[in-house]
């Protein structure tokens, strides 16, 4: 799928000229000769990037630049400026608005084109980083499975989350919540880095979910780690008296109170050791299932497949 940009410029001979050379790098271009005629077609599709015009009559790139940010479906798409003015605070005044970037007139067209793709390349990289864990998100996660699967080199994925972990929330807040998340992508982290597979990799799925890609020959080593470290630290996200006790009491909509145990984490390991592995769907399935099987063993464990 191509890259769709939305230039925007009030001189149609500008707006020609840099249509044509983004067209001929490929990318799929959008015009606009308006601030006001901008917002809506972004609002109704956004782009991939806003190439903005920063001097226009009616409504200037600055404020248009403003209205892109405020506006839900454009909040996040990335904006270079185009602009004549060079001095500093003149910039200054876009990138405390949000632009990602500027381009003074007259331009280099290499230098134009290595710009877009740059903030083109940054969006997309922030865009699949959790923002809680700073951990690579699901298209990385899917992208790194999918190449690890077709190189058929030794692999083990590892689907884990965390038992009780509602509970948890329901209990302390989201706030400390969020806490125990950081806290176990810091675990896998850790456990990555010490286990001996200079390629390990770890994912953050979502809420938690966590997705890590291990040489079978340490994977046994890695979730060991993982468990140990994990319930060496996650007392201390409970109060003293509820770690003591060894649960944390939660009332329900109709007033009744349910006990519930300390946090613990589940791991389901699926290799290509025993099997071949055809996709990245198959070893989800197959994690996910045994992840499933790791959760009935009460606390913190993993489960391997080790059929053939």
């Amino acid at each position: 799928m191509e890259d769709r940009i939305l230039v925007v410029d009030d001189d149609p001979d500008m707006l020609q000229y840099v249509a044509t050379i983004l067209g001929r790098e490929g990318f799929d271009i959008e015009t606009a000769s308006s601030g006001i005629d901008a917002l809506a077609r972004a609002s109704e599709k956004p782009p991939t990037l806003v190439l903005l015009d920063e001097t226009m009559p009616e409504m200037d790139g600055l404020t248009t630049l403003g209205r892109l940010r405020n506006d839900a479906p454009t909040a996040s798409v990335p904006v270079v400026m185009l602009t004549t003015r060079a001095l500093a605070q003149d910039r200054v005044k876009g990138l405390d608005l949000g632009a990602d970037d500027y381009i003074t007139k007259p331009f280099d067209v290499e230098e134009l084109v290595a710009r877009v793709r740059t903030v083109i390349r940054r969006a997309q990289q922030m865009r699949d980083v959790s923002p809680l864990t700073g951990l690579p998100g699901n298209f990385r996660i899917s992208d790194e499975l999918e190449r690890r699967i077709a190189e058929q080199a030794p692999i083990a994925v590892i689907y884990g989350d965390l038992d009780n972990f509602k509970s948890f929330n329901d209990h302390y807040g989201f706030m400390r919540g969020d806490m125990v998340i950081k806290f176990t992508a810091g675990t896998m982290m850790e456990a990555a880095a010490s286990c001996g597979d200079p390629d390990a990799f770890v994912g953050h799925v979502g809420g938690d979910d966590f997705i890590a890609l291990i040489g079978p020959d340490v994977v046994e080593a890695f979730c060991t780690t993982v468990i140990r470290n994990f319930d060496d630290g996650i007392l201390s996200f409970y109060d003293t008296a509820d770690a003591e006790r060894g649960y944390v009491e939660v009332t329900d909509r109709r007033g009744e109170q349910h006990t519930f145990p300390i946090v613990s984490f589940s791991m389901g390991v699926v290799t290509n050791q025993n099997r071949v592995i055809e996709s990245k769907w198959e070893a989800s399935a197959i994690a996910s299932e045994m992840k499933e099987f790791a959760k009935r063993q009460p606390g913190s464990t993993y489960s391997v497949d080790r059929r053939q």
